[in-house]
């Protein structure tokens, strides 16, 4: 895999001289600065809409180690988990929804993965630290995105550097170093002034596989790298236009399947302009154009042994090396505008997507070639209003239309739907008790995906492929409601929801013929049902000196099948986070205890395109410290223990562990053992 090595020693070169030069300067600016030490982020984060949305700082290291993609960050925000499949490239979940039910963006435009089995999920192209802030709209709360996920709405932003005559360069760098063999190098760099600017970000990042609590090794190990550059010109105050491009590549060892990911090659392009007080009622128009290229492969030789098949001619056991080259290119646009009469304001807007998917096997069996075998459009038109009713009360709505055409051109069929969506909601403020709260009811409907159509084995009626027209579209009807506090060193602060799905896309897994004499195949078919979904996500935080903080978040989920009481599937236990904290000037120490309990609400054999219940899971708990200190002003370090007890424990939401070579075990594998690392970092 061709990557970048300039960012290994230079950079830490750099940051080695930055914090060890000069020392006794360093030590006078401590003393003078009145900056707080950094602190590893292990708890809930900034709140905004009176808790509804939460916003966090993807510059900041989290605990557990560091994130290597955008799956690892959002899991230290509580309702998220991530179905395994290795070290990388996990696939999340919010409150048990799956998918293209959670709306994934970075800069407002999404990038969707090739992979029919969700290898390369969209998160997968995503290094959060190259990020300046992730926010996370919880439920169907907002109709601003195409295609609105019904669980959850998540993007990360970049913003505009601030540059000036006398600061016309700013940035970052920082490395990371961890057991078994993790090492990451970030840097972010702009260099220019009020009117231009050219910003860089790269990164690195690479592992060997891990060991589990005793001491077995799991195959994991990744290498990935990303390079984006972004071109800003600002000819006045109330203009912004940013012309960007990226590059990146990966590989990834999985335990968790028959193939590993030996290609995730991206390219992008994007245009985005921005144009404020047009006039005393327009107060900004945006648009922007964004064009992506994700060129995945796996395969099962490259990484691992592969596995061996009876020869027919010679009659012995050979080697049957083969792989599967998947691609998508995607593009995205958006045009809105902000409007404010008093104490109203209105964002309306267009936005529309166009994908194209095309897919290649090669092995002893079958040789195909590159060839597009989906085709896929969506045009759609909102409206978000605000209204401020008094100091008290604001309501906040909105609706959208979407119309989406899906072009199967290797089963040649085409479906065509329409689908609306909107959501009323009430946010109150108590300001004689310092508190906050919000109720909305959202409804979305949503087409099946690009997996549920194309990677399952049959639809409704379980009859074999074609199921293009075969499922009906997935329709969410959801109630979110959320309340804050903070009275005196005491906080506290919950969200809760239910909803009711109707045709709820339900993928159960079983034997399916292959076809054309080669018997059959473990694999998913889809259906759809209707179900009940329920659940919170809660935290207590007490003060107890100005040096001593705590808190406790707590997170469960729950859903049932109304057609026959089942539960639904892969859904995470009820998770619990306890969090201490020591906090002074230069450094801080900390302590987070998991605790997870056993899942016995499960249904077997059935899930999603990734993973899918196979038995109860047992609970545990597991202990990580950390530290930081201020090594001078803007050099930061911080230190962590994982799993401190070194303990041997599985995740409910797992891929089925590798048995052997090339073959996928009936067991789930284990997570990381006790795991060392430390980050130092640096603004400039």
């Amino acid at each position: 895999m061709a990557q970048p090595k300039f960012l290994l020693q230079p950079l830490s070169a750099a940051i080695c001289i930055a914090c060890y030069s000069s020392s006794s300067v360093a030590a006078q600016q401590v003393q003078n600065t009145t900056q707080l030490a950094p602190i590893v982020v292990t708890a809930q984060l900034n709140h905004d809409a009176n808790g509804l949305i939460i916003h966090a700082d993807p510059k900041q290291p989290i605990q557990p180690v560091p994130a290597t993609d955008g799956a690892d960050y959002l899991q230290s925000i509580p309702g998220f988990s991530s179905i395994k499949s290795g070290g990388t490239n996990g696939d999340v979940t919010f409150r048990g929804m799956f998918g293209s039910r959670i709306k994934i963006l970075s800069d407002g435009s999404e990038n969707l993965g090739a992979c029919p089995a969700r290898m390369d999920a969209p998160t997968s192209y995503i290094q959060p630290e190259s990020y300046d802030r992730i926010t996370v709209v919880k439920g169907p709360q907002t109709v601003q995105y195409a295609n609105t996920g019904s669980a959850a709405t998540v993007i990360f932003e970049r913003q505009k550097p601030q540059l000036s005559q006398d600061k016309n360069y700013l940035g970052q760098a920082s490395v990371l170093m961890g057991s078994f063999g993790r090492l990451d190098h970030n840097v972010e760099a702009a260099v220019g002034d009020e009117k231009k600017y050219i910003r860089l970000n790269a990164n690195r990042s690479v592992a060997d596989s891990y060991q589990d609590g005793d001491g077995n090794s799991v195959p994991s190990a990744w290498e990935r790298w990303n390079t984006d550059l972004a071109f800003g010109w600002t000819p006045n105050e109330d203009t912004w236009i940013e012309l960007t491009g990226g590059k990146a590549d990966g590989e990834a060892e999985y335990a968790g399947r028959s193939m590993d990911g030996s290609q995730f090659a991206r390219e992008s392009l994007g245009l985005h302009f921005e144009k404020k007080n047009l006039t005393e009622v327009i107060k900004k128009v945006e648009g922007q154009v964004n064009y992506s290229y994700n060129d995945h492969v796996m395969d099962n030789f490259r990484l691992r042994t592969p596995p061996m098949t009876h020869d027919m001619t010679t009659h012995q056991m050979v080697s049957n090396p083969s792989e599967m080259q998947v691609t998508r290119r995607t593009l995205n646009s958006r045009l809105a505008m902000t409007s404010e009469w008093d104490k109203l304001s209105l964002i309306t807007g267009i936005d529309s997507q166009q994908n194209h998917h095309a897919g290649s096997m090669k092995s002893m069996m079958m040789n195909m070639p590159l060839s597009t075998n989906m085709k896929f459009y969506s045009y759609g038109a909102f409206g978000e209003l605000s209204y401020q009713l008094n100091d008290a009360y604001k309501l906040v709505t909105g609706a959208r239309i979407d119309q989406v055409e899906i072009d199967a051109l290797k089963l040649n069929d085409e479906r065509k739907e329409t689908l609306p969506s909107g959501f009323i909601r009430l946010e109150n403020q108590y300001p004689e008790h310092n508190a906050k709260s919000y109720i909305g009811l959202g409804y979305v409907e949503r087409v099946p995906d690009y997996w549920e159509l194309f990677s399952t084995a049959h639809g409704n009626t379980g009859m074999s492929k074609p199921t293009f027209n075969d499922l009906d579209t997935e329709k969410t009807l959801q109630l979110d409601m959320g309340y804050q506090q903070e009275h005196g060193a005491f906080s506290l602060w919950t969200s809760a929801y239910a909803g009711l799905v109707n045709d709820f896309i339900l993928l159960s897994y079983h034997n399916h013929s292959t076809g054309h004499g080669h018997g059959s195949s473990f694999s998913a078919g889809a259906k759809n049902v209707d179900a009940v979904i329920a659940g919170a996500e809660a935290g207590v935080g007490y003060q107890f000196t100005d040096a001593i903080q705590a808190d406790i978040s707590t997170m469960y989920a729950w859903g049932e099948i109304t057609d026959n009481n089942d539960p639904l599937p892969q859904i995470a236990p009820l998770e619990g986070r306890f969090n201490l904290r020591y906090v002074q000037n230069r450094y801080s120490l900390g302590l987070l205890w998991r605790a997870v309990a056993k899942q016995d609400r499960i249904n077997l054999n059935k899930g999603n395109i990734v993973g899918y219940d196979i038995g109860e899971s047992k609970g545990f708990s597991t202990l990580a410290l950390n530290a930081t200190y201020k090594v001078m002003n803007d050099v930061d370090l911080a230190v962590g223990i994982d799993n401190v007890l070194d303990k041997t424990y599985t995740e409910h939401l797992n891929k089925l562990g590798v048995g052997v070579d090339g073959q996928v075990g009936t067991e789930q594998f284990n997570n990381t053992g006790r795991n060392y690392w430390a980050r130092i970092s640096m603004k400039f």
